[in-house]
C-alpha cells in the first residue's frame, strides 16, 4: 500500500483531492512527466502533466476547475490513490472533470475491478467543466481508485484534465411508513462540495446495487443532476435532482407492489432557480401509466405537487421520470438545465380490482341476497 494511504478513509476531499500540495521542490513550470512520487498522495504513470490556472496551450487556456492547480492525462496516462475501505460497503467518488483538446474525450474510473467510463463530450454547464459521482462495492479493504484517459489523440498531452476528487460511504435508507419507494427525497447521495455551484452530474448507471444515489438508476445516455439547498432552489429538505437532456436523462426505480392493487405515485416539480427557461414539464411512468406535468410558477410558489393513480400489474413495478423538453439557462444557452422532482412517494389506496377477503364474503352475501328477491 502507498504510504500516503490513510488509516481510514473519511468522507470529503481525499489526501491532496485538490492537487494543491507542492511536490517536492514545489510547483514545476512544466509537466511532471513519469514517475511514482512527483505528486504527494498519488502514483503516475505515462504523461501527467500539473497544470496552472490560467496557463496557456496554443490559443487555449486550460480550465482548473477550483484554486490554482489540477491535473491532466495524456494518452492512456493514468493516476492512482491508496485506499482503506470498509469491505462490502458502497462508496461514491466525486470529481470535476474538464475537456481539452482531443475530438474525444472520456475518462474512466475504477476500484479494483470496478470501473466506468465517463463520456466529457457533453458539456453540461458554460464554466467549462463539470462535477460527476461514480459509485461501486468495495471488495477489499485496502483498494486503489484509478483514473485513466483511455484515448490515443496525435497530441500526447490532449486529455482529460481533473481536480476535486472525493469520497463518501454510501447508506441505502430504511423504508417510510405510507411509502415504498428507497430515497425517495434524494437526500442520500453523492459527496457535494459546499462552495461548488455546479451540483454533481450522475452519469449512466444501471445498477441499483452500486447507484451514486442509493435506490434509484440512471436509465440513459445522458447525466442528470444532482442539486442542493445551497446553490439551488429545492422543494423539500437539502437535496433533490434536475433532469437534464429530456428523454436522454431518466431517472427510475422498482418499487415493491401487490399485483392488481391500486397504488398512488405522487412527487414534487419545480425549478431549480438557475434561470432555466420555460417550458418546464416532467414525464412520469408508474407501471402501465404514463402522464406529463407542467409546471408553471404560481405567485412565490416554485414547486407544485403531481400525483399519478395506477394499477399494480406484478410484484415489481418501475416509476420513471424525465424531462419532456431539452431546456437551457436563458442567461447562457450552453448550460443544461430542466424541472427538478423531489419528494416521491408510492402508496396503496383503499380499493382494488382484487377481492380481499372481506370483499369476498361481501360479494357472497351481495348474491345471496339478489337471489333471495329474485325468487320473492
Amino acid at each position: 500500500m502507498s504510504p500516503w494511504a490513510s488509516a481510514a478513509v473519511e468522507d470529503g476531499l481525499l489526501e491532496n483531492g485538490d492537487f494543491e500540495t507542492p511536490p517536492a521542490g514545489g510547483f514545476p513550470n512544466a509537466g511532471i512527466g513519469e514517475g511514482t512520487t512527483s505528486l504527494p498522495s498519488w502514483t503516475l504513470n505515462g504523461t501527467v502533466e500539473l497544470v496552472r490556472s490560467g496557463q496557456k496551450q496554443g490559443g487555449m487556456i486550460l480550465i482548473v476547475p477550483q484554486g490554482d492547480h489540477a491535473v491532466r492525462l495524456g494518452n492512456e496516462a493514468e493516476i492512482r490513490h491508496s485506499l482503506q475501505l470498509e469491505k462490502g460497503s458502497t462508496y461514491s467518488v466525486t470529481f470535476s472533470a474538464a475537456r481539452t483538446c482531443a475530438q474525444l474525450e472520456s475518462l474512466n474510473v475504477s476500484v479494483g475491478p470496478a470501473s466506468n467510463t465517463v463520456d466529457l463530450q457533453t458539456l453540461y454547464s458554460v464554466e467549462g467543466w463539470d462535477a460527476y459521482a461514480w459509485a461501486f462495492q468495495a471488495e477489499s479493504e485496502d483498494a486503489e481508485l484509478a483514473f485513466k484517459n483511455p484515448g490515443m489523440e496525435d497530441d500526447p498531452t490532449c486529455g482529460p484534465i481533473i481536480d476535486n476528487v472525493a469520497i463518501k460511504k454510501l447508506f441505502t435508507p430504511d423504508a417510510v411508513e405510507d411509502n415504498v419507494v428507497i430515497n425517495g427525497d434524494f437526500e442520500e447521495g453523492p459527496w457535494m462540495f459546499t462552495d461548488r455551484i455546479l451540483g454533481v452530474l450522475l452519469p449512466t448507471n444501471l445498477d441499483e446495487s452500486t447507484s451514486s444515489l442509493p435506490g434509484w438508476i440512471i436509465e440513459s445516455n445522458r447525466a442528470v443532476r444532482y442539486i442542493d439547498s445551497d446553490h439551488y432552489t429545492v422543494p423539500q429538505g437539502k437535496r433533490a435532482v434536475e433532469l437534464l437532456s429530456g428523454k436522454e436523462g431518466i431517472i427510475s426505480q422498482m418499487v415493491a407492489t401487490t399485483p392488481e392493487k391500486q397504488y398512488s405515485l405522487a412527487f414534487t416539480v419545480g425549478a431549480a432557480g438557475d434561470k432555466c427557461q420555460d417550458p418546464l414539464a416532467v414525464m412520469a411512468f408508474a407501471g402501465d401509466q404514463v402522464q406529463n406535468f407542467h409546471y408553471s410558477a404560481v405567485g412565490n410558489a416554485t414547486s407544485m405537487p403531481a400525483n399519478l393513480t395506477f394499477t399494480a400489474r406484478a410484484e415489481r413495478t418501475r416509476v420513471a421520470f424525465y424531462s419532456v423538453y431539452y431546456n437551457t439557462r436563458s442567461d447562457d444557452h450552453s448550460s443544461l438545465c430542466g424541472p427538478v422532482v423531489d419528494e416521491v412517494r408510492v402508496w396503496g389506496v383503499s380499493g382494488s380490482t382484487r377481492l380481499s377477503g372481506f370483499g369476498f364474503v361481501g360479494f357472497v352475501v351481495g348474491i345471496v341476497v339478489g337471489l333471495c328477491l329474485i325468487l320473492g
